[in-house]
């Protein structure tokens, strides 16, 4: 009998988690998808808080295994980065690269950040 791989992205049982954040996104969440969305940047996809393993991101785009979070007030504290860690240990190992940003980056220099995204892209 062939033995059964689980899932790793968008798992039934993150669906309702993946919702409550869409519904609840961040203005700065809510700025960058605008840019995002619809392949916008340079005719990537994106998918908006897109679950892989245990684990939740931001934005994630497949075609070039990118990861990109917003961090707010929250990920400062001691306990949050320590979690942060292993989260981005456990994407790297599925062979993701992560890109962070402070959420106040996308409304000081939001030209920097989407340049910043797209210097992870392929040819």
């Amino acid at each position: 009998m062939p033995r059964r791989v689980e899932k790793t992205h968008n798992q039934k049982r993150l669906k309702l988690i993946r919702r409550a954040l869409r519904n609840r996104a961040t203005p700065a969440e809510a700025r960058l998808w605008r840019y995002l969305s619809r392949r916008r940047l340079e005719g990537r996809k994106f998918r908006r808080q897109h679950s892989i393993g245990p684990y939740v991101v931001d934005f994630y785009c497949p075609s070039e295994q990118l990861a990109v979070e917003l961090d707010g007030e929250p990920h400062r504290n001691p306990m949050r980065r320590e979690y942060d860690e292993e989260r981005e240990a456990y994407l790297r190992r599925e062979g993701i690269s992560i890109v962070r940003f402070e959420n106040r980056k996308v409304f000081e220099n939001l030209a920097f950040v989407l340049q910043r995204i797209a210097s992870f892209f392929g040819p």
